[in-house]
């Protein structure tokens, strides 16, 4: 684990965030393959630019996008199998 008060490399920083982004690593996992905290992992994934979104909320609006996109594929297979039967 990192000594509290010292400062993670902006290379490290990076190269977590893009494994959480691009490959799927949970923080969990990044914090205890790196010895960093979660705190600090969520902290920097919190961080938002002006105009931008933060990867959690990025994160979030995908699964709920994802989620969405299942229910419309539900629904059409529904009402499509109801027309071939009336």
């Amino acid at each position: 684990m990192a000594k509290q008060g010292y400062k993670i490399a902006k290379e490290i920083k990076d190269e977590i965030i893009n494994k959480l982004k691009h490959d799927g690593l949970s923080v969990n996992d990044a914090a205890t393959q790196y010895g960093v905290s979660n705190r600090t992992i969520y902290a920097w994934l919190g961080t938002k630019a002006k105009g931008t979104v933060s990867l959690l909320e990025f994160n979030r609006l995908k699964k709920e996008n994802d989620q969405l996109k299942q229910l419309i594929g539900d629904i059409t297979l529904k009402l499509s199998s109801q027309e071939k039967r009336g």
